[in-house]
């Protein structure tokens, strides 16, 4: 990329010396028309200008994106590596020691808690993919969605910490119509970003009930909140909050793209407001809901 830019500012450099000789030859040969060359020149200069400026936006973006890229790559390789050498050690441990069934069992259990996050990971990376194309249209259903966001808090209750730490405030009956697959990833994501950018066993309150004509689904955590000036990044695809050589938590870039991909393709819509005193709220709104 730094030999790209070398040539880059070559070119401009080298047509700017152009513009400037082929000019001056004009106006000495020509001195009637001088003020017509100038003119042209100037007109010329401003468009190759604001060309360059938008030139070197393109390559910065384009910059930008393959340093994300590569950062996803890095860190897909390693959200699939750990669970994998864990589910190894685990089966390896079990076949060459004599354990009895108790300890078996929370081996294999702590196994399939490995499996479980491989089996996310992969829905993650190829439902992105699929949102990607715009002729693909998430197949849509009645389902109860009060009952399963009690299933998925339920799932990460026992994945998260021992203490109590999800609080959930459902309102019970609620069907909505929309892709089950899709939706269930929604509030994972942002379950499991609340749980991972919180203190260890804070509390997490979620939240699903009526307003008016409205559906409002809301995760609130206490960590360590998002800068306004990142509210509105955060939904790209592979960004990440703060530095890579200092960020500590795990994962690829993809969660809430996806979920605001999929929330698009529900007419529904996603905003990020502070929590009081710390933390995040992340408020979904599904408009003109009935049930």
């Amino acid at each position: 990329m730094k030999k790209s830019f070398f040539w880059f500012y070559l070119l401009v450099i080298y047509a700017l010396c152009q513009l400037i000789g082929w000019g001056y030859i004009f106006i000495k040969y020509v001195p009637d028309r001088k003020g017509m060359v100038i003119g042209e020149g100037m007109i010329f200069l401003v468009i190759f200008v604001l060309a360059v400026i938008r030139l070197k936006k393109h390559f910065l973006q384009e910059r930008r994106y393959a340093h994300q890229q590569q950062n996803f790559l890095l860190a897909v390789t390693h959200e699939l590596k750990s669970p994998l050498a864990s589910v190894k050690l685990y089966l390896q441990t079990i076949l060459k020691r004599d354990l009895n069934r108790e300890q078996q069992k929370a081996f294999l259990s702590n196994s399939l808690k490995d499996i479980e996050r491989l089996d996310y990971l992969v829905e993650n990376v190829l439902l992105a993919t699929k949102l990607e194309g715009r002729s693909f249209n998430l197949p849509k259903e009645d389902f109860d969605f009060s009952a399963l966001i009690d299933e998925i808090l339920d799932r990460l209750q026992k994945n998260s910490c021992k203490t109590e730490i999800l609080k959930p405030n459902i309102e019970q009956g609620i069907i909505l119509h929309a892709d089950k697959f899709a939706i269930t990833n929604v509030v994972t994501n942002l379950v499991e970003n609340a749980i991972k950018y919180s203190p260890p066993c804070a509390h997490v309150e979620v939240n699903l009930y009526r307003k008016g004509k409205d559906l409002i689904f809301k995760v609130s955590d206490r960590g360590i909140g998002i800068p306004d000036e990142e509210k509105r990044l955060i939904f790209n695809k592979f960004y990440r909050m703060g530095n890579e050589s200092t960020r500590k938590t795990k994962g690829t870039g993809l969660g809430l793209y996806i979920v605001k991909s999929v929330l698009q393709k529900h007419d529904a819509t996603i905003r990020v407001l502070n929590n009081d005193p710390v933390g995040s709220i992340f408020e979904v709104t599904f408009q003109n809901y009935a049930s």
